[in-house]
Parts: structure tokens; sequence; C-alpha cells
């Protein structure tokens, strides 16, 4: 199937990327600088912390080896999902009550910095309030009630729970038992986004580098300095954001998550009216499987469908023929509809599935592993370490005192092991156990 190009260099053939608001090229790196600060990637992580260090007068840096937004944040699923890939409850479980109380105080905050800075920046990412949580099953719904009743102890309100006659103001199908809206949530074009801050860090004084991979970090000077292939920074701090991106520079770091690619597509623009009568709120979705599909809106009428993954980063050679029959169980009625774009990208898991931040020095710290959450998280942790760097490392330390695993196997069986487990709960939904 061919599709239309996104006419964007550098970046995947995505809707996205046909529909940036800034298609701009920055420089590539060249000669020697100086910063305060020097960020590795230009993504949701390092252009937030780029974003919160700018606004407190710190000179900064961003290097970026393709463009910005050019990974998982240009081209997810545009959806602001609160929290984080294990529930709280889990969380207690295993960090005890008391960090899960400091991880829940943040879990709201990722979605809230991106409303304040769309509306401080003027940033035009097609921003709409309102996410649906869809069940399959009556075990689902009851899973869901309990994580609402769960959330509602650390203080989230905008949850309501959704019966099966009420599917349909939100989407139209027969496939679900109930679900669950979040008025908290919402979805974005999340490449405007990036990009709209990434303006906005500029505006502020800061600099980005494109084209610009670093090749070494060195730290045993005074300052660490930073080498890409045409010049080098030399910085007070270092910030490493590089996420599923990073590999192969500092495998301390990077071998530490895996790679996933998710599929998105998106059809071609449909009537106004058949498009209002899938998704009437125009709420941004999610089913409640272990391998999940998501879908919404976009701002010129198409419909935006994800789902399938491939541990390691590898994707199949048909992205459509993953992502279509889901989209046509959901909904029959688009039989006939053309797929205008279809792309992937990868992510960063880790094997516990939360966040992982650190320091690799006193002047070099890390954050990545947003493990599928990582419109919102990203946009907090990018602000922690921007706090910590700041002197204020008290949030930033919760985090970097979770402990983080590497996977059983090491990278040869890290990508196998976790396929088998993935399977084993695909199954499960399937069987709706």
């Amino acid at each position: 199937m061919a599709f239309k190009p996104a006419d964007n260099p550098r970046h995947a053939n995505s809707w996205y990327a046909a529909s940036a608001s800034d298609k701009r090229v920055r420089p590539v790196l060249e000669g020697e600088i100086r910063a305060d600060i020097c960020i590795i990637g230009a993504g949701f992580t390092g252009i937030s912390a780029a974003l919160e260090l700018s606004e407190r007068g710190y000179s900064v840096v961003v290097l970026e080896a393709e463009r910005i937004g050019f990974g998982a944040s240009g081209r997810n699923g545009g959806q602001i999902v609160n929290g984080y890939s294990r529930d709280l409850e889990t969380i207690a479980g295993r960090y005890g009550r008391e960090r899960a109380v400091k991880l829940a105080e943040m879990s709201l905050e990722g979605g809230e910095i991106i409303r304040q800075r769309v509306a401080r920046y003027a940033i035009d990412c097609d921003l709409v309030p309102g996410g649906f949580f869809a069940a399959f099953t009556e075990k689902q719904v009851r899973e869901m009630a309990r994580s609402k009743a769960e959330w509602e102890t650390y203080g989230h309100g905008g949850l309501e729970m959704v019966s099966k006659a009420e599917v349909g103001r939100y989407v139209d199908s027969d496939r679900y038992e109930g679900g669950m809206i979040d008025r908290l949530g919402g979805h974005i074009h999340p490449l405007n986004l990036v990009l709209g801050e990434a303006a906005a860090v500029e505006n502020l004084g800061g600099r980005i580098f494109e084209g610009s991979r670093v090749t070494a970090l060195e730290t045993d000077g005074e300052r660490p300095l930073v080498r890409t292939g045409g010049g080098s920074v030399s910085a007070d701090y270092v910030l490493v954001c590089g996420n599923a991106y990073l590999a192969p520079l500092l495998p301390e770091v990077s071998g530490r998550m895996m790679p996933v690619s998710s599929q998105v597509m998106a059809t071609e623009p449909l009537d106004a009216k058949i498009i209002e009568s899938l998704l009437p709120a125009n709420y941004c979705v999610e089913d409640a499987n272990y391998i999940l599909d998501y879908y919404r809106r976009t701002a010129d009428n198409r419909l935006l469908y994800g789902g399938g993954i491939g541990y390691g980063g590898h994707d199949p050679k048909d992205l459509t023929a993953v992502i279509r029959p889901n989209m046509l169980k959901t909904f029959p009625q688009l039989k006939d509809v053309r797929i205008d774009y279809a792309w992937s990208g990868n992510f960063a898991l880790t094997l516990t599935r939360i966040p992982h931040m650190g320091r690799l020095s006193n002047r070099v710290y890390f954050s990545h592993g947003d493990s599928g959450h990582g419109v919102t998280t990203t946009h907090l942790l990018g602000k922690i370490l921007g706090e910590a760097v700041a002197g204020h490392a008290e949030r930033f330390d919760v985090w970097a005192s979770l402990p983080n695993l590497p996977f059983p196997g090491g990278r040869a069986l890290r990508v196998p092991l976790t396929a088998v487990g993935a399977w084993w709960y695909g199954l499960r939904d399937r069987l709706g156990l």
C-alpha cells in the first residue's frame, strides 16, 4: 500500500510529520561551545527539562541526533493518560506506602504541566480534554472500579464509571461492557506539542542542534564534555534523555531498558458526521487489555488508531495488516475507508515498568523507561531533572531510590522472555481471564 508522503526530512512518514506546524530544520553543532546545561535528546523528557531550566535562567544546549520529536515523542498515540504503567497499589506493594504516596502526589502533574505550557506559550497542538478507558469484560469493569477507588484515596476526583448502556456516549462500538472516563485525561498532537515547547526554549535563549548525534561523554575533567561528530559542549551538568534511541551510547543506562515498537495508522479525513458518530464526546480511548488498542479523533477528522507491540523494536512488514483488523472489529462501518499513513516508533521499557532516574556522576543525570506512559511522565520527569540541577533534588531522589533491575538473560534473552510473558497475558485477555 502506498502512503502519502510526510514531506518532513528525517522524520517517520507519519500524519504527525505531515501536519507538523513547524518543519524548520535546526542547525548542526559545529565547533566548541559552553553552556550551563547540556541535554542529550530532544524528545519530551529533554525538552521538558530544557524548558524548566530555561525558565529558571540557565543557559541550555540540547543535542539531537535526528530531529526534535524524532522518536516516541513525535510518533505516539497523542493520549494524555495519568499515572504510571503500574498502578498505585502495585507500587505500594513493591516500594512501600511512603514512597507510593510521594509518587501518587506527582502522578497527575504531567498532564497539568502540559496544559499549563500550552496555555502559557500558546502552543497550537489540538489539545482536547477527556479520556475513556474501555472494558471488554465484567472483570475489567470491576478492576477499573477498584482502580478508581484507589486513585480517589490519593486525591484524583476526575474519574467516573461508565455502564454498558452509557458507552455510546463516548464510542459507537458494541465491543465493550463498560468503562471509566478520566476528565483529567485528553489528547494532543504530540509532535506539535514538543515543537511548541522547543520554540519556547529557543525564545528563552536555549539552543537546539539537530543532526548532532553524541559520540562520547567525557566526565574526567572539571566539567563534563559532550562530543558530537562536528563539535563539543562543555557544561556544568549533563542530562541524558535519549530513552529508547540512546543505544549504543552509555550502555550502563541503555542496557537497563528494552526498545519496544508500537504501530499507529491514520485514516483519510472522514465526513464530520461520521467521525462525530464514532467518538461523540471527542475523548481519546484505550482498552483494558494487556496488549491494548488506542484511538482518537484528529483535528482534521481522521481516525488515528494504534496498537500492537514489537519487543526489541522490531516491526511487522505490513503495519496496516496488524492494526486495521482491530480497527474493523471496533468500527466495522469503516471497512471501505482508506488508510493514508501508517508508522511505528520505539518506547523504552524497563523490567519493572517504572521509569528509571539516577546519576552517573555528580554532574550527569539521566531519565528513561517510561514504559508506555510517556506523554505525561516525561513532562513530569523532565521538570524534576530541571529541579535537581537547580538544587532541589528531593523529588528526583524519590525516583532515584527505586530499584531498577536488569532483564533476565541480558540482551540475548530479554526479547524472547518478555515476548513469552506478553503471549501469556494476551492469551488471558482473549479468554477473558
